[in-house]
């Protein structure tokens, strides 16, 4: 098993903890991230949109005018979809846009994903994050420390201290660990690993 630093909030190396090789270490397979990136963008669409057909759209009751005689082309309905204002022929109706693709492949996905972040030097494990008190600056001068701005910061449970500090920070997000996900950990460059929250991950997502 390979070993990563584990820092403190100065970005000081206080300790190397050993890490699942099949999680941090594995091949990246960038098919699979956009699977289930793909995946998680279609679940969260509303799919609320809709169009009225020229049954649902007001008035049309009477024909226009006569069917022959007029010279005039035949006409049912002021509503058709040939007219202004008349109805949609194709247009969108309420619909779900949601599908799931198999644990594997979102459990393989997320190991693409933080075997992705190790490569690239963006992931980052902190031994604690402790705050004197709940105030966006301290936070930020944790970000300042490991001279990081765009950050997904893990933790191992709720923490009320760190979301209320960070929560006003542009591109920053905290997540629980129990809410990780392979959208946010591509979304964000960089990743902040609460040391307590390694061994949720690899019992999930290890080999």
């Amino acid at each position: 098993m390979a070993k990563m630093p584990v820092y403190d909030q100065n970005f000081t190396k206080v300790d190397e903890i050993e890490v699942n090789d099949a999680v941090f270490f594995g091949p990246v397979k960038d098919y699979l991230i956009h699977t289930v990136v793909k995946m998680q963008l279609a679940n969260k669409r509303q799919g609320t949109a809709s169009t009225k057909t020229r049954g649902e759209v007001s008035g049309g009751g009477k024909k226009p005018w006569k069917q022959k005689g007029t010279g005039r082309a035949r006409v049912g309905s002021i509503r058709s979809p040939l007219w202004r204002k008349g109805g949609i022929i194709f247009g969108p109706k309420p619909r779900d846009y949601s599908y799931t693709v198999p644990k594997k492949v979102r459990r393989a996905a997320m190991r693409s994903a933080l075997s992705q972040k190790t490569k690239d030097n963006k992931l980052f494990i902190i031994d604690d994050i402790k705050l004197p008190e709940v105030k966006t600056k301290h936070f930020i001068s944790i970000l300042k420390a490991f001279n990081i701005n765009n950050t997904l910061v893990v933790m191992p449970s709720k923490n009320r201290d760190v979301e209320l500090s960070a929560r006003n920070i542009p591109n920053v997000k905290v997540l629980c660990i129990d809410s990780l996900n392979v959208y946010d950990v591509m979304k964000y460059e960089n990743i902040m690993l609460h040391k307590q929250s390694l061994e949720r991950i690899e019992g999930v997502y290890g080999l």
